[in-house]
């Protein structure tokens, strides 16, 4: 997140769920570390996984890089990621700051790859994008990646989501001032952003996919981590029970007792320095 507008609205947003955002939100795949690696072409010595969460997007490059550093300005997101370090804190290997997009704790062309997973909207794309470059070495790629929601199940189910959703942004529209919301951005001008700035000589967007196991609470828990149910739950509002309810209803009747294999799909902009 950045420290400018909405930026504080944007972190609060996440305060509170890291539990649930921990225990159902898909892990990084290994994907993202295999392409990026290979655009960078060699090992990474440094990793700065901006806007990490509860560091599932961070701890996929243990072993595939010589130093990871996660960045959270969110206390309760951040306090999770630490407490998944191995004892001792694996020597500095992974750590996790708090810190904001526009204004990193690192030096000037030390890192290897930038990520945001899942957070780039968050961030005020101008001076977020000057300060990747700023801590980027010559070559050093930034990658943006996101999954679409909800993973592809079936199209019943699906349809109960987005009515879920929906429902979930009108009450937050209805009850929520402007001021006070958090303010994310348009996904689809990422890589129009990375391109605009003329500070990366390359830049394409790469799609791709990941299939995980789950159950019905799983896909279930995904939807209640979103951070607009989460919002309205913050509201004490009630009137997401009956969505809710037909959407689990939706969930539990399709999976009936099975764990499946659910179709993730990503979106990765990228740009190399």
């Amino acid at each position: 997140m950045t420290l400018g507008s909405h930026s504080q609205n944007n972190v609060d947003r996440f305060s509170g769920f890291e539990n649930d955002y921990d225990q159902h939100r898909p892990k990084a795949p290994a994907a993202i570390v295999d392409i990026l690696t290979s655009y960078l072409g060699r090992k990474p010595g440094i990793v700065a996984d901006v806007g990490c969460g509860t560091g599932l997007s961070s701890f996929v490059w243990n072993g595939h890089a010589e130093q990871i550093i996660g960045f959270e300005p969110n206390d309760d997101m951040r306090g999770k990621a630490i407490s998944h370090l191995p004892e001792p804190a694996d020597g500095g290997h992974i750590s996790f700051v708090k810190g904001y997009s526009d204004r990193l704790a690192l030096e000037a062309e030390s890192v290897d790859v930038v990520t945001c997973s899942q957070s780039f909207h968050w961030m005020e794309p101008v001076s977020t994008l000057r300060e990747f470059a700023r801590v980027l070495k010559p070559e050093g790629v930034f990658a943006a990646y996101d999954c679409d929601w909800p993973p592809t199940l079936h199209w019943s189910v699906e349809a109960e989501y987005k009515r879920l959703i929906d429902r979930t942004e009108e009450i937050i529209a209805r009850n929520i001032p402007e001021k006070d919301r958090a303010s994310k951005r348009d996904k689809e001008q990422h890589l129009t952003q990375i391109r605009n700035s003329g500070l990366f000589r390359f830049a394409k967007e790469i799609v791709f996919h990941n299939m995980e196991r789950c159950h019905a609470e799983r896909y279930v828990g995904l939807a209640l981590s979103q951070g607009g149910v989460q919002a309205v739950f913050k509201l004490g509002s009630t009137e997401l029970v009956k969505p809710i309810e037909a959407f689990r209803s939706s969930v539990e009747n399709y999976f009936a007792d099975r764990e499946l294999e659910v179709m993730f799909s990503y979106r990765m902009r990228l740009g190399v320095k």
